[in-house]
């Protein structure tokens, strides 16, 4: 896969931001796959789609139960495969019926169960982001960012299969918010 948008986030507030955007995007259909390492900020975003598709109250990752379910504008499925240990798993848990369902699919650890996905969807990958030399103020977050304090930095890397999302990307490309970047 080829990297659509690169984002840099400076804080788990502009990564539910950058969720948020999503979410305001979102459509009946839409699956998120989001992958990266643990505390990356995979629930942030998670967190910011919810809210952008009208979901009051606070969205958790589903760790232990595997699969929850929201409703707002549009339902939210948001299952975490962080425990399984193996791609049928994902099936023992019905996750399939919210991958063709109604509403919008989000999963957490999705790299855990790859091959049972369908082509057609948005792959978000969150890492920690050390690179110093891309954050400072004359590289522009307005000077949101201390280049010197990278802990909070996280890099958002969205990955496009096909023309459903460009849209929801297009709207990406365009936030303006002192804390994000787009690379």
């Amino acid at each position: 896969m080829t990297p659509t948008i690169n984002i840099i986030s400076a804080s788990a507030e502009s990564t539910t931001r950058i969720g948020f955007v999503i979410g305001q995007s979102a459509q009946s259909g839409d699956v998120f796959l989001l992958t990266g390492e643990l505390g990356a900020g995979k629930t942030c975003l998670t967190q910011g789609i919810a809210e952008g598709v009208g979901i009051s109250g606070h969205t958790r990752s589903p760790t232990f139960v595997l699969m929850t379910q929201y409703k707002g504008n549009i339902t939210i499925y948001h299952a975490d495969l962080y425990r399984i240990d193996d791609p049928s798993e994902a099936w023992d848990i019905g996750l399939i019926e919210q991958l063709t369902g109604d509403g919008i699919c989000i999963v957490e650890w999705a790299d855990k169960a790859e091959e049972i996905f369908p082509e057609e969807c948005l792959w978000i990958n969150l890492s920690y982001y050390k690179d110093i030399n891309g954050v400072d103020e004359s590289n522009c977050l307005t000077g949101a960012i201390d280049p010197k304090s990278t802990e909070n930095l996280r890099k958002i890397v969205v990955y496009q299969s096909s023309c459903r999302y460009s849209k929801l990307v297009d709207r990406l490309s365009n936030i303006t918010d002192t804390e994000v970047k787009i690379i």
